[in-house]
């Protein structure tokens, strides 16, 4: 039954924010009961030095259990396997994950294994299956994007069907999530742009599908302006650890947000981009954000319009008519997209035709779109969006955005 007004909203993450976050962890591991975590990341983070940083913070209080540092982008199972392997074999009791969403996801994805005494993660899969909390889990992101840090959200990859696999659960939020500048100081222009484009589709989503609410719409609405004020000056001076800490601020508040909210077109088609091509998250999030508000403004055009405020400023907002706002917002972030392409020597993709590896190879052919809109319609995002798709739809959204074409070219309202 449909009760009007009703909403729940859920984070149990203690969040510590701020220069010299990073020190309290030895106090929280103690608070926690754990003695000997294993510590998980990947080798851009060791090899930036991060790890040292919180290695050295842990000082001759807490014996490491033991360190995972070869996590790869978009963990696939045989990888959360092996790490969970190592969990059992070294006697550890917490986890500690440094670093993006691949690998923070993966720390969650060992903690079921670990936790559930189990070796088959996939009987976990979707919402519901996990009924305790589960072992102590300490978030540290390195990057100011996916919020995984707060969110009750993994997802793994599956390399045999070429699909990502969710796993929805409150018992999946870290018990912690530290949010220092420091982690974050040493990242590319373009990571940065990619990173804190999710962000902001994280957040405008939360705001304008389905299943928002009061309190998910205003750490929405706070992550937007955060990111509105500092991305760009971030992007132009690297060393700002004041803006660096406000991404960081803004991408945890998106994720409470959207953890809440959910996501809807975007995001089904983004995982679709990823599963299918291995295209990186944050840059399929960025490109496909301005077509699919597109596809949906005849639905929910009113809440899109009320972004132009944290989105572009004040003056802005009022300079605009009323009845312009939402394709103002829409211009906005195709704008944007094209400032970090300019400020980043195109590395910041604004079509999906121009995302390459690192070998420069096209990583989104265009014959892989029937594909990934196929896909797209199994992905559990897609419920929660504000108007349904089929997969001419989502073809039609994808070609757009491979293009380089107008939103306006996907929207129903053409």
């Amino acid at each position: 039954m449909h009760l009007p007004g009703y909403y729940e909203f859920d984070c149990r993450v203690k969040i510590v924010s701020g220069r010299q976050a990073l020190e309290k962890i030895p106090d929280l591991l103690y608070a926690l009961h754990a003695k000997a975590p294993l510590i998980v990341t990947d080798q851009g983070v060791a090899g930036a030095g991060l790890l040292d940083t919180v290695i050295e913070v842990l000082g001759k209080n807490i014996v490491i259990g033991s360190v995972v540092d070869d996590i790869p982008p978009d963990a696939p199972l045989p990888v959360v396997e092996k790490t969970a392997k190592i969990y059992r074999e070294k006697g550890c009791d917490a986890l500690i994950a440094v670093g993006g969403g691949s690998v923070i996801d993966t720390a969650k994805a060992v903690n079921i294994l670990v936790s559930e005494e189990s070796d088959n993660l996939k009987q976990f899969s979707g919402a519901g299956a996990l009924n305790r909390p589960l072992n102590p889990l300490i978030a540290i992101p390195t990057t100011a994007g996916t919020g995984s840090e707060v969110t009750l959200v993994a997802v793994v990859k599956d390399p045999e069907n070429h699909i990502k696999i969710p796993f929805v659960s409150p018992f999946l939020q870290p018990d912690i999530a530290i949010i220092d500048p420091r982690m974050t100081l040493t990242l590319p222009a373009w990571v940065t742009a990619a990173t804190a484009m999710d962000a902001l589709t994280h957040a405008v989503e939360a705001y304008t599908c389905l299943a928002r609410n009061p309190i998910s719409d205003a750490h929405a609405l706070a992550a937007i302006d955060l990111i509105h004020h500092h991305l760009l000056q971030v992007i132009r001076h690297p060393g700002d650890e004041i803006g660096r800490l406000a991404l960081a601020n803004a991408a945890t508040l998106a994720g409470m947000a959207f953890s809440n909210a959910m996501v809807g077109m975007v995001h089904s088609l983004g995982h679709s981009v990823g599963g299918v091509c291995g295209a990186a998250h944050g840059a399929c999030m960025a490109i496909l954000l301005p077509y699919s508000l597109a596809y949906n403004q005849h639905k929910n055009g009113h809440l899109i319009a009320e972004l132009l405020l944290p989105l572009a400023g004040e003056d802005i907002f009022i300079g605009t008519p009323k009845h312009q706002r939402t394709q103002a917002v829409i211009e906005n972030i195709n704008i944007l997209n094209e400032n970090l392409h300019d400020l980043t020597n195109g590395r910041h993709a604004r079509y999906l035709k121009e995302i390459f590896d690192a070998d420069g190879n096209r990583l989104v052919p265009k014959e892989k779109l029937p594909e990934i809109a196929r896909v797209s319609l199994g992905d559990a995002s897609r419920h929660y969006n504000p108007e349904e798709f089929d997969e001419l739809d989502a073809m039609r959204v994808l070609e757009a955005a491979w293009e380089g074409a107008a939103p306006d070219s996907c929207s129903l309202l053409a």
